[in-house]
């Protein structure tokens, strides 16, 4: 059986005991309530449908532009170039 090691804690800083084995095994084998269960995170949609992802070739000076834009402008890389198609596309 498992030694208690204060020492090692998990990711969320709790010592891994027997206490809490035998707590988290009861726990499992008495089921879970699935819609209970909170709903994790994720992207967020950026549109009616789901986003496709769509590979481009930078040269280096092009990715460092648009690297020093989205840091210049305190965003992302995909939010500069999806604005940057907007603008050139003329969509909303």
């Amino acid at each position: 059986m498992m030694m208690e090691k204060p020492d090692q804690p998990t990711s969320g800083g709790v010592p891994v005991t027997e206490d809490l084995v035998a707590e988290l095994v009861a726990e499992a084998e008495a089921g879970f309530d699935v819609d209970a269960l909170r709903r994790r995170g994720g992207r967020r949609p950026l549109g009616a449908a789901p986003a496709a992802v769509v590979p481009v070739r930078l040269d280096p000076d092009l990715r460092a532009a648009l690297a020093d834009r989205a840091e210049s402008d305190r965003t992302t890389v995909s939010d500069v170039i999806r604005q940057a198609l907007r603008a050139w596309l003329d969509v909303a």
